[in-house]
């Protein structure tokens, strides 16, 4: 299994949210830049990266500056957040990106997803962020009448090879990840599952790991010291 250690960007600063809010915010490392240079330290192989102005805008905010911090560092690179056009997804695969998440457009724009997907193939993941079991769109602010395993199976069908499942009530509240909803999902697609929320400590990683989970992104509990980075990229290598 991977561990994707998280970067979200608003405002230029890299912050945590709390279920989402955005009112929570609050800055966690003194640059994404130096963010970033830890994380490859520690050694992280990917980067999970976060336009959270462009999630909520619908458009590329923070664009430019998150090519530049994936440029300065060694690590592979996924970005979301306000990718709605081809032309949003090509502006981030021509700058190194190595692999672009449509969240909102997979709800909105199906249509986008099966194009992005026909001309990048694997370079495209899809995310599905879940309250309850119901998929959310657009910054999460914004319900929707989708089953996220329903979501999942339709990415599956247009050749989605990654998702990025969130269960948005744990997202930074160290709260442990949706081990149930996981597991759910990962038996009922044949997609790689990247799981994102609740990540804690590493017994979370191992209980991913015994779930044959593809990947783990973690954010807050790197930033707060309930997680050692370097532990868990070594456990989860092993599993």
């Amino acid at each position: 299994m991977i561990i994707l250690p998280a970067i979200d960007i608003k405002d230029g600063n890299c912050v945590r949210l709390q279920k989402g809010v955005y009112s929570t915010a609050h800055k966690v490392a003194e640059s994404p830049y130096e963010a970033a240079s830890a994380f490859a330290q520690a050694g992280a192989k990917w980067l999970h990266m976060v336009d959270l102005d462009g999630a909520k805008d619908a458009k590329l905010i923070n664009a430019d500056l998150i090519a530049d911090v994936a440029k300065s560092c060694s690590m592979s690179v996924e970005v979301g957040g306000g990718i709605r056009s081809m032309q949003a997804v090509e502006y981030y695969l021509s700058r190194g990106i190595d692999r672009v998440i449509l969240g909102s457009a997979a709800v909105k724009n199906p249509q986008l997803v099966t194009e992005a997907v026909r001309e990048y193939g694997g370079k495209i993941a899809v995310g599905i962020d879940a309250m309850e079991g119901m998929v959310q769109a657009e910054g999460w602010l914004d319900s929707s009448e989708i089953n996220y395993i329903e979501l999942a199976k339709r990415m599956e069908d247009v050749g989605v090879q990654t998702i990025i499942f969130t269960d948005i009530s744990r997202d930074g509240m160290l709260s442990g990840p949706n081990l149930k909803q996981l597991d759910d999902l990962v038996n009922q697609v044949s997609c790689n599952i990247i799981a994102s929320g609740g990540v804690s400590v590493l017994k979370d990683i191992i209980n991913l790991s015994e779930l044959k989970i593809y990947g783990a992104i973690c954010g807050k509990s790197i930033y707060s010291g309930t997680l050692d980075l370097k532990q868990a990229i070594e456990v989860a290598e092993k599993m």
